[in-house]
């Protein structure tokens, strides 16, 4: 059967039966009704979908712009190669009182006692890589001490990208104190060693707070 002869035939069925044109009127207005219903189901689902992706988007931003960045109120150790972050109840060493090995320091005291520092140490060994400065790092760690392990991260570097970096964990007992320890190393944008470390008397830093100085830990272009 041609075209032409559906049309006339489904006209002929109208005339003969009026009830099927509404019948027809009738599925074509619930047609058009579910095809407005389907539009809009898809358009929900798209906008949840862009949503979706846009605060992905917006979280995965928002972890790496803290990155390198000092919590608020905190103070910041500067040195001409790396800068780090420490609590406000640290307190920074000018170059009179800290050691001659440390390019900068900082400070936790309790009832007249150290139990907490933050140190930078710059071109301290030879070292090639990251994995060589940590090396050389080590063995500024007290014999004695207990290696909980060593393991690869990045810091912030400079102009907003992230430089290789090691990571070091380790405990030593000291005049009866359990003590924590973390140290932070590589290499600079001159391709020289670097380490932060950090040192406290347990109970003394909380876990949020060492993540903080870690995460805070730049090396300057």
């Amino acid at each position: 059967m041609g075209t032409d002869a559906m049309s006339a035939d489904a006209t002929s069925t109208r005339a003969t039966n009026p009830g099927a044109t509404s019948t027809h009127a009738t599925n074509a207005g619930a047609l058009s009704t579910a095809r407005r219903t389907a539009g809009r189901l898809l358009s929900a689902a798209s906008l949840t979908a862009s949503l979706t992706v846009a605060l992905l988007g917006t979280a995965a931003c928002g972890s790496g712009a803290r990155a390198g960045t000092a919590p608020e109120g905190w103070g910041v150790l500067e040195t001409a190669a790396v800068t780090v972050a420490h609590p406000p109840a640290f307190k920074e060493q000018g170059d009179a009182g800290r050691s001659r090995f440390n390019a900068a320091a900082a400070t936790l005291s309790e009832g007249g006692r150290v139990v907490g520092t933050i140190t930078v140490q710059l071109g301290f060994t030879e070292a090639d890589s990251a994995e060589e400065a940590a090396i050389g790092a080590e063995a500024g760690i007290a014999l004695g001490s207990t290696l909980k392990g060593q393991k690869e991260i990045t810091v912030a570097g400079p102009e907003g990208g992230r430089s290789q970096a090691r990571r070091i964990d380790f405990a030593f007992t000291v005049k009866g104190d359990r003590v924590g320890g973390v140290i932070v190393a590589g290499l600079d944008a001159d391709r020289k060693a670097y380490a932060v470390r950090v040192d406290a008397v347990q109970g003394r830093l909380g876990d949020d707070d060492l993540k903080r100085i870690i995460e805070s830990v730049t090396v300057r272009g």
